[in-house]
């Protein structure tokens, strides 16, 4: 592979493998993921999704048993080679399935990552925790309440103050797997425009169950099933039926799954 091929996508995948011990969660996936989508991942349980995003995280570095082949290259850089994972994830940040409330307000939810970076002028501490709620669409339910405690939110709220704390960062890439679990109709369709909105100034990644989600939300997405990456292509020419494998199709009609 060139480097020119590496340097037009924000995250390229090669040959990607992971095992949990004898157990192959995902199986030579190969990929291209462009700046300023949002990239659409579907498929059943347990076809290697979650753990695909846990290889670009290096989420792997928490998990003993974790064992990963292949390449991930972020910005035409394999994060493999990242010295301080840390600051990596502070590029690429990630929003977990059910709501992370850390037991702080939630003015210091938001605020947490900038203090880590070492930031302390509080004028510019306040910039970046308003900017990031408003741009979870929070700010407005809560700019009266910062000091309350985050985990007295509503579900809904908490899981936009966890995608808050994640933009504290001011990320380059936004993972997200399956938002929507723990939230209402209403609130993920909130945070469904949310996403629109960010794709102008990161790349998102977006795990969803929900088939219909990422007809609404993807520029591309990649089909996942029993650990391989079956097919990738433009959403809309996927859910018109332009597929590769009729097994897409099948799982977009709802056939299975």
């Amino acid at each position: 592979m060139s480097s020119t091929t590496l340097s037009v996508s924000k995250i390229s995948v090669r040959n990607l493998t992971i095992r949990y011990g004898s157990f192959t969660a995902l199986s030579d996936v190969s990929l291209e993921i462009p700046p300023n989508q949002v990239f659409g991942i579907i498929g059943p349980a347990n076809s290697g999704k979650t753990s695909f995003l846990n290889a670009i995280n290096r989420m792997d570095m928490m998990r003993s048993n974790m064992q990963v082949t292949g390449s991930v290259h972020f910005n035409g850089v394999d994060v493999r080679s990242w010295r301080n994972v840390y600051a990596l994830r502070s590029k690429i940040g990630v929003v977990f399935p059910l709501p992370v409330g850390l037991p702080l307000s939630i003015y210091d939810n938001v605020a947490l990552s900038p203090r880590l970076r070492g930031l302390t002028d509080k004028t510019q501490i306040d910039e970046i925790v308003e900017r990031s709620l408003r741009r979870a669409a929070l700010w407005d339910e809560v700019k009266d309440r910062l000091t309350s405690l985050g985990s007295l939110l509503s579900g809904g709220q908490q899981q936009r103050l966890t995608i808050a704390r994640a933009l504290s960062q001011d990320p380059e890439v936004l993972m997200l797997d399956e938002f929507s679990i723990a939230v209402d109709p209403v609130t993920t369709m909130r945070i469904e425009d949310v996403l629109k909105e960010l794709k102008q100034q990161m790349t998102v990644i977006l795990v969803t169950n929900l088939v219909q989600q990422a007809n609404r939300l993807a520029d591309q997405t990649a089909f996942f099933l029993d650990g391989r990456c079956v097919e990738v292509g433009e959403t809309r020419a996927l859910f018109d039926g332009q597929v590769r494998d009729q097994r897409t199709n099948d799982y977009i009609e709802g056939r299975f799954g």
